[in-house]
């Protein structure tokens, strides 16, 4: 077994923080000198976006580096659509993208089938707890009806919601817990089979209800993104223990890799990668099914 030569690696979560996303973040705050996609970046010590293409250009070289094939960028404010749209259209064979959605706006099914009907546009986004709208919704049904449609994936966030940069920057975070229910996310699956259906974070906290949805759910599947730093809230829990029993109840086929990186000069976040191959490695998953988690369920879900 030689878990350290798996390829090619994909990650299933990046966030392509654009101009449009610091303008919408600049609009909250009373002191924005100038282009807010220059006062805010500078203020956080990155760098600032510049146009769409040239953070798509910054992002292909950078996935280049690091030789990941493939990558969903998620636009990470709502109505930024066009931003990651530009990205993948210049680098269709790199990204895949995913966008933030808000069903509580107007004219859902309208903004929907907008998005849908780009082929850049591939995974709707959707943060019940942010955006106040539970998964029983019919707002939320629209998106799913939607997805099924045009043949499109959707992610919901569970679990504990921390936005780094909202904190960095001294915007309330109001959210609502309570809606980022697995379960819920389990009752909505099931209505709509051929949609695939992400969680993240394994769940964010509510680990057990994510491997309960995903049990009950087949079209369910969990990205494995970020430090999981929500795994200090489980006593006696490590990042093995969360793939040993991840894999228990899903399998490989249904563990989809991401880091959960999202601006520069960071970029890339390589040690989340090698943290959780050292996890695998650990327990003796071999380079097939490390294979499927790292690359092959990506592109089974989101064919080029």
């Amino acid at each position: 077994m030689t878990g350290r030569s798996v390829a090619p690696t994909n990650d299933a979560h990046c966030h392509f923080f654009s101009s449009g996303f610091f303008r919408t973040l600049g609009k909250k705050l009373p002191d924005v000198k100038g282009d807010a996609a220059d006062d805010l970046p500078a203020r956080l010590g990155w760098t600032a976006p510049g146009s769409d293409t040239s953070l798509a250009d910054a992002w292909n070289t950078e996935l280049g580096k690091h030789h990941v094939n493939r990558s969903v960028l998620i636009a990470s404010v709502s109505n930024d659509e066009s931003a990651v749209a530009a990205a993948v259209a210049k680098y269709p064979k790199r990204f895949v993208g995913g966008f933030m959605f808000n069903p509580a706006e107007p004219d859902t099914d309208t903004r929907i089938e907008h998005a849908f009907a780009n082929p850049h546009l591939r995974m709707a986004c959707l943060f019940p707890a942010m955006h106040g709208v539970s998964l029983d919704d019919p707002s939320t049904d629209t998106v799913f009806a939607a997805a099924q449609q045009h043949a499109r994936a959707v992610f919901v966030h569970c679990g504990l919601l921390s936005i780094g940069v909202r904190k960095k920057l001294g915007l309330p975070s109001p959210f609502d817990l309570r809606l980022g229910d697995p379960l819920a996310v389990a009752a909505m699956a099931a209505h709509y089979p051929e949609v695939p259906v992400v969680i993240p974070h394994f769940g964010a906290g509510l680990f057990r209800e994510a491997l309960m949805a995903a049990s009950a759910a087949p079209n369910i599947v969990l990205d494995t993104s970020s430090s999981n730093g929500w795994i200090k809230m489980h006593a006696n829990l490590s990042l093995k223990d969360v793939f040993a029993r991840a894999l228990d109840v899903v399998g490989p086929g249904r563990l989809l890799f991401g880091t959960d990186s999202s601006f520069f000069p960071r970029g890339w976040q390589k040690g989340i990668f090698t943290d959780q191959q050292q996890a695998l490695d650990d327990l003796g998953v071999g380079d097939e099914d490390q294979a499927k988690i790292f690359g092959g369920n990506f592109d089974n879900i989101f064919k080029s």
